[in-house]
């Protein structure tokens, strides 16, 4: 049966081949969707993983084996947002993961439990890239919080237009009841580190990672209610974060940077080389040096 989409209510806690295991937010019962969002089975995890081996065994499909991209789309999206980025991993022969969760029903935190559970379903697996817009990279960040050991299979990562530092305009709304409503939990958690300590507690990750930030390259950005160049809804400021391998801002909106044809050419140079220009010269943010007191 086609599933009626409700995405904002669903967590992905497993996948296989494009078939996933989803639990819903709410009565927390689970459903079996395959690469079309028809839905196969629905009830406990138990029912829905023994139908996913009996379709395993019936369609005799092969163990995932290689590389997987794991996608994570921003606040209010789903992993639809990134139709071109998807297309284009395929083409590479990459596993793709459209990683879906509640964004706006669920905390950052709990959104990123969904995350591990996805990751550690991921079998056969050799490598893991991460491709991040938006809030997913917070997602990623709050996953590695809940790591005692990060999976040594996760290689690289690519953020795009993340609020490494927070958000002028969650900071500007975050009374506004409208806007309580639409973000949910996870759209209070997304206010700028003068607010909030949550963001600035947020673990660097371990691996190799760049920064894609969308602007002008001009002192005001495309969004005149936000502080400096933007693209839109994140500072140029905010995306940087220390510790990255490479970083570069492009002239593009942040709702549409995840499809944009440069955006996703640097991405696919920075999962295959490390950098994102063809001269492969990097540009890393530098991590702050401490000064200490003799």
């Amino acid at each position: 049966m086609k599933t009626m989409g409700g995405r904002q209510f669903w967590g992905d806690v497993q996948f296989f081949h494009g078939w996933k295991i989803q639990q819903h937010v709410i009565s927390q019962h689970y459903r079996l969707l395959d690469p079309k969002d028809q839905r196969h089975a629905s009830g406990s995890l138990a029912v829905c993983q023994q139908r996913l081996a009996e379709i395993k065994a019936a369609e005799q499909l092969p163990p995932m084996q290689g590389k997987a991209v794991i996608l994570i789309h921003g606040i209010i999206r789903s992993s639809k947002s990134f139709v071109k980025m998807k297309e284009t991993c395929q083409q590479k022969n990459w596993l793709v993961v459209p990683f879906d969760y509640p964004s706006t029903q669920r905390t950052i935190p709990e959104n990123a439990s969904y995350l591990g559970q996805v990751i550690q379903s991921l079998e056969g697996i050799e490598e893991i890239d991460l491709v991040v817009h938006s809030m997913g990279g917070l997602v990623v960040r709050s996953w590695l919080s809940q790591q005692e050991v990060v999976d040594p299979r996760v290689k690289r990562m690519v953020m795009l237009g993340v609020p490494n530092r927070g958000a002028d305009m969650a900071d500007r709304f975050r009374s506004n009841l409208l806007f309580k409503a639409i973000f949910g939990p996870a759209g209070q958690q997304l206010v700028t580190e003068v607010n909030s300590d949550f963001i600035s507690n947020l673990p660097t990750p371990p691996f190799s990672f760049g920064v894609i930030a969308g602007g002008r390259n001009t002192l005001k950005g495309y969004n005149p209610l936000i502080r400096g160049d933007n693209d839109g809804t994140v500072a140029v400021s905010s995306t940087r974060l220390p510790g990255a391998d490479d970083f570069i801002m492009l002239p593009v909106l942040h709702s549409f940077m995840m499809n944009d044809p440069e955006t996703i050419a640097h991405t696919l140079r920075f999962l295959e080389t490390g950098v994102f220009r063809e001269s492969g010269k990097p540009q890393p943010i530098p991590v702050p040096q401490t000064v200490t007191v003799p």
